[in-house]
C-alpha cells in the first residue's frame, strides 16, 4: 500500500512539473503586409488605409483600427489561441506603449513586400524598416524588463512573417521594371533570398521561434477575378501557379535555414490549400459567396473605395470569404488562424 502511495505521489508530482518545463510563447512579434497590419499605416503618409467605416464594424466596439477586415485579422486569433491576448497592437499606434508591446506587437505595413520597389508603389513602410523598428523595440523592452529578461523573451517569442502577394500583384505584374529585369522564376528566387536574409537577421537579434507564411491563391482574389471578367471571372491560374511555385521554393529555403541556423525553430505556414478549400467549397464552411467581396460591389473596392458611403456593402460579412476585393473577412481569418495553430504552429504550444 505504501509503495502504491509513493508511486502515485511521484506520478502526480511529475504531472505538476510538465507545465513548468513545457515551452511557452510569451509574445507574438509580427512582420508583413496588410494581412497582418493592425494599423501601422494610420501613421504613414499613404493612400492605403482602412481606419474608417465600414472597416472594423465587427471589431470590438465596432471601431475601425486600420485592419483590412471587418474585424480581427489572423494574427489576433493566433495570439488568442496561444492564450496571450485577443488582439495584437500596431507598433506605431500612439495609444499603446512598451508595456502593451511586451506581449505582442506588429510592425507590418499594408501594401509592402519583400522587394523595396513594392513598398515604393504606395509609399508604405518597406520590409527592411520593419526590422529597424524591431531593433528599436528591443532596446525599449530591455529598458522595460531588464536586459536578461528581455533577451529571454526575444528567444521565446513567436516571430510571424506574412508577406509577398503585393510583390506580384502590385509590382511585378503591374509595372515593367522588375518584369524586364527578372523572369518570374528569377523574381521568386530574388524574393526568397530577401526572406532568407531577413530570417538570418532575426536570428542574429535573438529570435529562435519563427513562422513564415507562404502565398495564398492570389489568382482567386476578387480583384483579380474582376480583371479576368472577359474569361468568366474565373481564378487566374497563372497567378495561382506562381504562388504554388513560390511556396515550394520557400519551403526549400526554410529547410536549408533550419540546417544553417543552430537552435532555430523555423516553420513555413501556407494558407494556400485551406483558403482554396474555402473558395472551392464555401458552403462547407458556412459561406455563401467566395467570388465577390462583401464591401461595395465586391468586384474591385478596397481602402477608400470601400467606405461608408458605398450603398452596395453587404449586411452580413460572415456569408463572404472576402471582406474587400483583396482581403479576407474576420470569419475567414479565424478559420485560417485555427488551421495554422493546429498544424504548423502546434510545436510552439
Amino acid at each position: 500500500m505504501a509503495c502504491k502511495l509513493v508511486i502515485l505521489f511521484f506520478f502526480v508530482n511529475l504531472l505538476m512539473q510538465i507545465p513548468k518545463v513545457r515551452a511557452t510563447v510569451p509574445a507574438i512579434i509580427v512582420f508583413g503586409d496588410s494581412t497582418v497590419d493592425p494599423g501601422n499605416n494610420n501613421q504613414v503618409s499613404t493612400v492605403l488605409k482602412s481606419n474608417f467605416e465600414p472597416y472594423g464594424r465587427d471589431y470590438y466596439g465596432g471601431q475601425p483600427t486600420g485592419r483590412f477586415s471587418n474585424g480581427r485579422i489572423a494574427t489576433d486569433f493566433i495570439s488568442e489561441a496561444l492564450r496571450i491576448k485577443p488582439a495584437i497592437p500596431a507598433y506605431l499606434d500612439p495609444k499603446y506603449d512598451i508595456e502593451d508591446f511586451a506581449t505582442g506587437v506588429s510592425f507590418a505595413s499594408a501594401g509592402t513586400g519583400y522587394d523595396n520597389a513594392t513598398s515604393d508603389v504606395l509609399s508604405v513602410i518597406p520590409f527592411w524598416k520593419e526590422l529597424e523598428y524591431y531593433k528599436e523595440y528591443q532596446n525599449k523592452l530591455r529598458k522595460h524588463l531588464g536586459k536578461d529578461e528581455a533577451n529571454q523573451r526575444f528567444s521565446e517569442s513567436l516571430h510571424l512573417i506574412s508577406i509577398g502577394t503585393n510583390d506580384f500583384l502590385e509590382n511585378y505584374y503591374i509595372f515593367p521594371t522588375r518584369s524586364s529585369e527578372y523572369s518570374v522564376d528569377e523574381y521568386q528566387s530574388f524574393l526568397i533570398g530577401i526572406a532568407s536574409n531577413f530570417i538570418r537577421e532575426l536570428y542574429k537579434l535573438g529570435a529562435r521561434k519563427v513562422a513564415i507564411g507562404g502565398l495564398p491563391p492570389m489568382g482567386c482574389l476578387p480583384l483579380e477575378r474582376t480583371t479576368n471578367m472577359f474569361f468568366g471571372s474565373d481564378c487566374i491560374d497563372e497567378y495561382n501557379d506562381v504562388a504554388k511555385d513560390f511556396n515550394k521554393k520557400l519551403q526549400g529555403a526554410v529547410t536549408e535555414l533550419k540546417q544553417e541556423l543552430g537552435g532555430i525553430h523555423l516553420v513555413m505556414s501556407s494558407p494556400y490549400d485551406k483558403l482554396m478549400e474555402m473558395i472551392r467549397n464555401p458552403s462547407h464552411f458556412g459561406f455563401e459567396d467566395a467570388e465577390t467581396a462583401c464591401c461595395g460591389t465586391g468586384f474591385f473596392e478596397m481602402s477608400y473605395l470601400c467606405d461608408n458611403m458605398n450603398p452596395f456593402t453587404c449586411s452580413d460579412a460572415n456569408k463572404y470569404v472576402f471582406w474587400d476585393a483583396f482581403h479576407p473577412t474576420e470569419k475567414t481569418n479565424a478559420i485560417l488562424a485555427d488551421y495554422v495553430v493546429k498544424t504548423t504552429l502546434a510545436e510552439f504550444q
